[in-house]
Protein backbone atom coordinates (compact mmCIF):
# COMPACT_ATOMS: atom_id res chain seq x y z
CA UNK A 1 0.00 0.00 0.00
CA UNK A 2 0.99 3.51 -0.55
CA UNK A 3 -0.24 6.97 0.77
CA UNK A 4 -0.25 9.85 -1.65
CA UNK A 5 -1.17 13.60 -0.66
CA UNK A 6 -2.78 15.38 -3.29
CA UNK A 7 -2.68 19.27 -3.90
CA UNK A 8 -6.06 20.94 -5.60
CA UNK A 9 -7.14 23.79 -6.56
CA UNK A 10 -10.64 24.33 -7.57
CA UNK A 11 -13.46 26.94 -8.47
CA UNK A 12 -16.29 26.38 -6.44
CA UNK A 13 -18.85 28.48 -8.07
CA UNK A 14 -20.80 25.64 -9.80
CA UNK A 15 -20.39 22.96 -6.90
CA UNK A 16 -21.88 21.60 -3.62
CA UNK A 17 -19.09 21.86 -1.22
CA UNK A 18 -16.12 19.53 -0.95
CA UNK A 19 -17.74 16.70 0.86
CA UNK A 20 -19.69 14.05 -0.87
CA UNK A 21 -23.20 13.61 -1.17
CA UNK A 22 -25.87 11.09 -2.25
CA UNK A 23 -28.30 13.63 -4.28
CA UNK A 24 -25.66 15.38 -6.57
CA UNK A 25 -22.51 14.92 -8.20
CA UNK A 26 -21.64 18.31 -8.18
CA UNK A 27 -19.05 18.02 -5.23
CA UNK A 28 -14.97 18.14 -5.33
CA UNK A 29 -14.81 14.63 -3.07
CA UNK A 30 -17.06 13.07 -5.29
CA UNK A 31 -15.44 14.17 -8.72
CA UNK A 32 -11.92 12.94 -7.56
CA UNK A 33 -12.79 9.73 -6.24
CA UNK A 34 -14.78 8.64 -9.28
CA UNK A 35 -12.04 9.91 -11.53
CA UNK A 36 -9.26 7.78 -9.36
CA UNK A 37 -10.90 4.80 -8.91
CA UNK A 38 -11.59 4.60 -12.46
CA UNK A 39 -8.31 5.70 -13.22
CA UNK A 40 -6.81 2.60 -10.88
CA UNK A 41 -9.54 0.21 -11.58
CA UNK A 42 -10.50 -0.66 -7.74
CA UNK A 43 -12.40 1.74 -5.25
CA UNK A 44 -10.49 5.05 -3.52
CA UNK A 45 -11.56 7.54 -0.58
CA UNK A 46 -10.00 10.86 -1.21
CA UNK A 47 -9.82 12.83 2.19
CA UNK A 48 -9.65 15.95 2.63
CA UNK A 49 -8.05 18.21 4.96
CA UNK A 50 -11.49 19.85 5.72
CA UNK A 51 -14.61 20.67 4.10
CA UNK A 52 -15.17 23.78 2.23
CA UNK A 53 -18.83 24.75 1.64
CA UNK A 54 -20.96 25.00 -1.43
CA UNK A 55 -19.17 27.88 -3.52
CA UNK A 56 -16.44 28.47 -1.72
CA UNK A 57 -13.13 27.93 -3.71
CA UNK A 58 -9.25 26.59 -3.01
CA UNK A 59 -5.74 27.03 -4.62
CA UNK A 60 -4.42 24.76 -2.13
CA UNK A 61 -6.66 22.36 -0.43
CA UNK A 62 -5.02 19.40 0.16
CA UNK A 63 -6.17 15.39 0.62
CA UNK A 64 -5.03 11.69 0.92
CA UNK A 65 -5.31 8.82 -1.08
CA UNK A 66 -4.30 5.04 -0.25
CA UNK A 67 -3.72 2.88 -3.43
CA UNK A 68 -2.97 -0.32 -3.74
CA UNK A 69 0.65 -0.04 -5.07
CA UNK A 70 3.45 2.52 -6.25
CA UNK A 71 2.46 4.82 -9.17
CA UNK A 72 4.36 7.43 -11.59
CA UNK A 73 3.22 10.73 -9.44
CA UNK A 74 3.55 12.93 -12.93
CA UNK A 75 1.75 10.70 -14.97
CA UNK A 76 -1.21 10.01 -12.42
CA UNK A 77 -1.34 13.84 -12.17
CA UNK A 78 -1.36 14.78 -15.39
CA UNK A 79 -4.25 11.99 -16.83
CA UNK A 80 -6.44 13.34 -13.79
CA UNK A 81 -6.07 16.44 -14.95
CA UNK A 82 -7.18 15.28 -18.62
CA UNK A 83 -10.16 13.44 -17.24
CA UNK A 84 -11.01 16.40 -14.56
CA UNK A 85 -13.57 19.51 -15.08
CA UNK A 86 -11.74 22.33 -15.85
CA UNK A 87 -12.65 24.00 -12.86
CA UNK A 88 -10.96 21.69 -10.83
CA UNK A 89 -6.91 20.49 -10.99
CA UNK A 90 -4.45 18.34 -9.33
CA UNK A 91 -1.34 20.77 -8.65
CA UNK A 92 0.89 18.02 -7.34
CA UNK A 93 0.82 14.66 -6.32
CA UNK A 94 3.41 13.41 -3.50
CA UNK A 95 4.46 10.13 -1.99
CA UNK A 96 4.14 9.80 1.75
CA UNK A 97 4.41 8.08 4.71
CA UNK A 98 1.79 5.49 5.08
CA UNK A 99 -0.62 6.62 7.92
CA UNK A 100 -0.45 10.53 6.75
CA UNK A 101 -4.01 11.63 6.69
CA UNK A 102 -4.76 15.30 5.22
CA UNK A 103 -6.90 16.15 7.57
CA UNK A 104 -5.94 14.80 11.08
CA UNK A 105 -2.47 15.52 10.44
CA UNK A 106 -2.92 19.03 9.65
CA UNK A 107 -1.13 21.53 11.84
CA UNK A 108 -3.21 24.72 10.22
CA UNK A 109 -5.05 26.70 7.44
CA UNK A 110 -4.40 29.76 5.93
CA UNK A 111 -7.65 31.11 4.21
CA UNK A 112 -8.16 34.15 2.28
CA UNK A 113 -11.26 36.26 2.26
CA UNK A 114 -11.91 38.99 -0.77
CA UNK A 115 -14.02 41.82 -0.71
CA UNK A 116 -14.98 44.65 -3.59
CA UNK A 117 -15.13 48.28 -2.44
CA UNK A 118 -15.46 49.57 -5.69
CA UNK A 119 -18.81 51.27 -6.59
CA UNK A 120 -19.54 48.88 -9.35
CA UNK A 121 -18.03 44.94 -9.26
CA UNK A 122 -15.55 44.24 -10.52
CA UNK A 123 -16.40 42.04 -13.89
CA UNK A 124 -13.18 40.09 -13.90
CA UNK A 125 -13.63 39.27 -9.85
CA UNK A 126 -17.30 39.07 -9.10
CA UNK A 127 -17.55 35.44 -8.63
CA UNK A 128 -14.37 35.60 -6.53
CA UNK A 129 -15.05 38.55 -4.15
CA UNK A 130 -17.75 40.04 -2.27
CA UNK A 131 -18.86 43.62 -3.31
CA UNK A 132 -19.09 45.88 -0.45
CA UNK A 133 -19.14 49.18 -1.31
CA UNK A 134 -20.27 50.38 2.00
CA UNK A 135 -17.32 53.19 3.62
CA UNK A 136 -14.96 51.06 5.89
CA UNK A 137 -12.62 52.00 8.57
CA UNK A 138 -9.92 49.82 7.98
CA UNK A 139 -7.87 50.82 10.98
CA UNK A 140 -10.99 49.95 13.62
CA UNK A 141 -11.30 46.49 11.46
CA UNK A 142 -8.17 45.97 12.13
CA UNK A 143 -8.15 46.62 15.76
CA UNK A 144 -10.98 44.40 16.33
CA UNK A 145 -8.74 41.74 14.45
CA UNK A 146 -6.23 41.76 17.28
CA UNK A 147 -8.68 40.99 19.38
CA UNK A 148 -10.00 38.10 17.82
CA UNK A 149 -6.23 36.84 17.44
CA UNK A 150 -4.98 33.85 19.85
CA UNK A 151 -6.75 31.00 22.19
CA UNK A 152 -10.33 31.51 22.35
CA UNK A 153 -13.86 29.69 22.56
CA UNK A 154 -15.56 30.44 19.03
CA UNK A 155 -18.75 29.48 20.00
CA UNK A 156 -20.68 32.94 18.86
CA UNK A 157 -18.73 32.53 15.54
CA UNK A 158 -20.42 29.08 14.18
CA UNK A 159 -23.64 27.93 12.70
CA UNK A 160 -22.79 24.84 14.48
CA UNK A 161 -23.70 23.23 17.78
CA UNK A 162 -22.34 19.69 17.67
CA UNK A 163 -18.11 20.45 17.79
CA UNK A 164 -16.88 18.89 21.12
CA UNK A 165 -14.89 21.84 21.03
CA UNK A 166 -14.89 25.17 19.86
CA UNK A 167 -11.79 26.52 21.21
CA UNK A 168 -9.18 27.59 17.88
CA UNK A 169 -6.44 28.79 18.36
CA UNK A 170 -5.70 32.05 15.70
CA UNK A 171 -2.47 32.84 14.60
CA UNK A 172 -2.78 36.37 12.43
CA UNK A 173 -5.48 38.35 11.10
CA UNK A 174 -4.48 40.61 9.09
CA UNK A 175 -6.03 43.38 6.53
CA UNK A 176 -4.32 43.91 3.21
CA UNK A 177 -6.01 46.91 1.23
CA UNK A 178 -4.99 46.71 -2.77
CA UNK A 179 -6.71 49.37 -4.75
CA UNK A 180 -10.37 48.90 -4.57
CA UNK A 181 -9.91 45.14 -2.54
CA UNK A 182 -9.63 44.34 0.57
CA UNK A 183 -8.00 41.04 1.36
CA UNK A 184 -9.02 39.28 4.90
CA UNK A 185 -6.19 36.86 6.07
CA UNK A 186 -6.75 34.50 8.68
CA UNK A 187 -4.31 32.00 9.73
CA UNK A 188 -4.86 28.93 12.43
CA UNK A 189 -4.77 25.07 13.60
CA UNK A 190 -8.38 24.98 12.41
CA UNK A 191 -11.82 26.83 11.69
CA UNK A 192 -15.57 25.99 12.84
CA UNK A 193 -18.40 25.90 10.26
CA UNK A 194 -18.77 29.34 9.04
CA UNK A 195 -15.91 31.13 11.76
CA UNK A 196 -14.05 32.57 8.74
CA UNK A 197 -17.08 34.12 6.97
CA UNK A 198 -18.70 35.10 10.08
CA UNK A 199 -15.38 36.45 11.21
CA UNK A 200 -15.27 38.58 7.89
CA UNK A 201 -19.46 39.46 8.91
CA UNK A 202 -18.37 40.81 11.91
CA UNK A 203 -15.38 43.00 10.88
CA UNK A 204 -17.02 44.37 8.13
CA UNK A 205 -19.78 45.93 11.16
CA UNK A 206 -16.63 47.10 12.63
CA UNK A 207 -15.72 49.06 9.73
CA UNK A 208 -19.09 50.07 9.28
CA UNK A 209 -19.45 51.74 12.84
CA UNK A 210 -22.13 49.20 13.64
CA UNK A 211 -19.69 47.65 16.25
CA UNK A 212 -17.39 48.49 18.40
CA UNK A 213 -13.69 46.64 18.23
CA UNK A 214 -13.68 47.02 22.09
CA UNK A 215 -16.99 44.97 22.33
CA UNK A 216 -15.27 41.93 20.38
CA UNK A 217 -14.07 40.60 23.91
CA UNK A 218 -17.82 40.54 25.61
CA UNK A 219 -18.99 38.86 22.14
CA UNK A 220 -16.59 36.18 22.67
CA UNK A 221 -17.08 35.73 25.90
CA UNK A 222 -21.34 35.22 25.52
CA UNK A 223 -20.60 32.25 23.48
CA UNK A 224 -23.72 33.44 21.47
CA UNK A 225 -23.79 33.27 17.76
CA UNK A 226 -26.74 35.83 17.55
CA UNK A 227 -23.72 38.49 19.19
CA UNK A 228 -21.71 38.19 16.02
CA UNK A 229 -21.87 39.63 12.44
CA UNK A 230 -23.55 38.20 9.38
CA UNK A 231 -22.51 35.36 7.62
CA UNK A 232 -20.73 36.46 4.60
CA UNK A 233 -21.32 35.06 1.24
CA UNK A 234 -19.58 32.06 0.58
CA UNK A 235 -17.85 33.36 -3.12
CA UNK A 236 -15.01 35.58 -1.49
CA UNK A 237 -13.78 32.92 0.50
CA UNK A 238 -10.68 30.78 -0.94
CA UNK A 239 -8.33 28.02 1.22
CA UNK A 240 -5.15 29.27 0.14
CA UNK A 241 -2.88 26.55 2.26
CA UNK A 242 -2.89 23.70 4.68
CA UNK A 243 0.27 23.76 6.05
CA UNK A 244 1.82 20.59 8.02
CA UNK A 245 4.82 21.85 9.62
CA UNK A 246 4.26 22.09 13.38
CA UNK A 247 7.48 25.17 13.06
CA UNK A 248 5.19 27.11 11.07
Amino acid sequence: MRTYKLTIAYDGSRFRGWQRQPDTDLTIQGILERIISGQVGYEVEVNGSGRTDAGVHASGQTASIVLAGQIEELRFRGELNRQLPEDIRVLDVQLVKNGFHARYKAKGKHYIYTIDRGERPDVFTRKYAWHFPDKLDVEQMRCAAKALTGLHDFTSFTDRDDEKSKVRKVYRIDIEETGSKLMIHYEGTGFLYHMVRILTGTLLDVGTGRVKPEEIRAILEAEDRQRAGQLAPALGLCLREVYYNKER
